[in-house]
């Protein structure tokens, strides 16, 4: 059986148009998070561990954080020289170093706590996130305790937004230029790129540990008012 698919490309602005539509307003409700995910909680975490012992899944979920980390990132990112490499969204391309900026402004100590997760996954004491078809940190972030009700739980992606917004609070941006700039580079945005961070990276219901959802407010990095 042959069948003939002629290309409309009405119907494809039309499907784009209802795509994107969709997207904004998944991305407008913000990103919601539990106390255990908090900017305080995950700093206490990533400064307690131990990097003698083996790292769990809260580790690698914390790390993930620390850095922006995509999931395919995980096992190739590497911070050396005051820069970082091995950035997912540019392979085949030139690697060029970025800014080193993160949650963890010791760019050491976030080496270190890189490398003890890429070792731990190395050697099979941890699975790898990145690999196709993974759900093993989405059943992690799953669990009922990590689920503020009614809201949905956290995805392997929200970590990175999380990230992002953590490191422009982690690091007292004084104005919206800064709070993108900083964004940009926690993110490892091109620098050639004169755009602000996309939208779907930033855009965060922002509360402090113990503070009520309903007093969250929206921490949307590239809304100028």
């Amino acid at each position: 059986m042959i069948i003939d698919v002629t290309f409309n490309p009405e119907m494809t602005r039309l499907f784009n148009k209802i795509q994107k539509e969709r997207s904004d307003q998944r991305e407008n409700e913000g990103l919601d998070f539990p106390d255990h995910f908090s900017l305080e909680s995950v700093k206490e975490r990533l400064g307690s561990y131990d990097v003698s012992n083996t790292p769990d899944k809260q580790a690698l979920a914390d790390v993930m954080i620390m850095l922006c980390i995509r999931p395919a990132e995980i096992k190739n990112l590497r911070i050396s020289n005051g820069g970082v490499t091995g950035y997912a969204k540019n392979r085949g391309q030139q690697d060029i170093p970025r800014v080193f900026r993160s949650l963890e402004k010791n760019k050491e100590r976030a080496r270190q706590l890189l490398t003890w997760i890429q070792d731990a996954i190395s050697s099979g004491q941890l699975r790898d996130p990145g690999k196709p078809g993974s759900i093993y940190l989405s059943s992690f972030l799953k669990k009922d305790e990590f689920i503020p009700k009614p809201y949905k739980p956290l995805l392997p992606s929200s970590l990175r937004k999380l990230g992002s917004v953590f490191a422009v609070v982690a690091h007292s941006a004084k104005n919206l230029s800064e709070a993108k700039s900083i964004a940009s580079q926690a993110l490892r945005h091109s620098p050639d790129s004169h755009t602000s961070p996309s939208d779907r990276y930033t855009i965060v219901n922002f509360r402090r540990r113990g503070q009520p959802y309903d007093q969250a407010k929206p921490f949307w990095i590239s809304d100028e008012n």
